[in-house]
């Protein structure tokens, strides 16, 4: 039961971005991935939920490549640096919660827990996207992306655009889901940071991988 990255290469638009790196996340354990612009943390992320893919070596969740993982798989989800740009601005924070829901009566209910989860008002599920601040939408962005009760979380620099206080509560509600079994990456180019959220850290500008 992991997240793995395993001798990945990745080549995009005829350049190698990742040059066989390996990488591994257990159920309950938040890795960090740091390193300077450019060398591939991203694309890794985007390795990993099957959205690049890889030229050669492997990527899997609890043993499953990301083309066959089934409901009863583990599943990975991700949380984006930007949540104005991955939430719709047409739609209030309450619908940004419900959107990985399936419809049903136990959806309101549902969404009133995440908000509570996030820390999210009731108000504040009312106000469309630029009635609020970059840490409300991001907290709405982490409820949706928490929803469905993922296995593994990846943290695309998440807290890059966020203050230190919504920093600090982000952190605290995926230290709690870590608790309970939920596996994170967390990549970011703030070092101290991750050295206080992280488990483990991996440079991946100067080694390249987790061996």
């Amino acid at each position: 039961m992991s997240l793995v990255a395993d001798d990945v290469v990745v080549t995009l638009g005829g350049r190698r971005v990742l040059d066989g790196v390996s990488l591994r996340v257990e159920p309950g354990q938040t890795v960090g991935l740091q390193g300077p612009s450019g060398v591939g943390k991203t694309t890794l992320a985007r390795a990993l939920t099957g959205l690049v893919p890889v030229q050669s070596g492997s990527v899997s969740c609890d043993g499953l490549p990301p083309g066959k993982r089934g409901r009863m798989s583990g599943r990975v989800t991700m949380l984006f640096q930007s949540p104005r740009r991955s939430c719709s601005p047409r739609m209030r924070l309450g619908g940004i919660l419900a959107e990985a829901l399936p419809p049903g009566p136990q959806r309101r209910e549902r969404v009133k827990v995440l908000a509570g989860e996030v820390g999210l008002t009731d108000d504040l599920l009312e106000r469309l996207p630029s009635q609020v601040s970059d840490g409300q939408l991001q907290r709405a962005a982490l409820g949706r992306a928490l929803a469905n009760d993922p296995d593994y979380l990846i943290c695309d620099e998440a807290t890059a655009m966020l203050d230190a206080v919504s920093t600090a509560a982000l952190v605290q509600v995926l230290r709690r889901r870590a608790r309970n079994g939920l596996g994170v990456l967390a990549i970011s180019h703030d070092p101290e940071l991750l050295a206080v959220w992280a488990d483990h850290v991996v440079d991946l500008g100067s080694a390249g991988s987790d061996r």
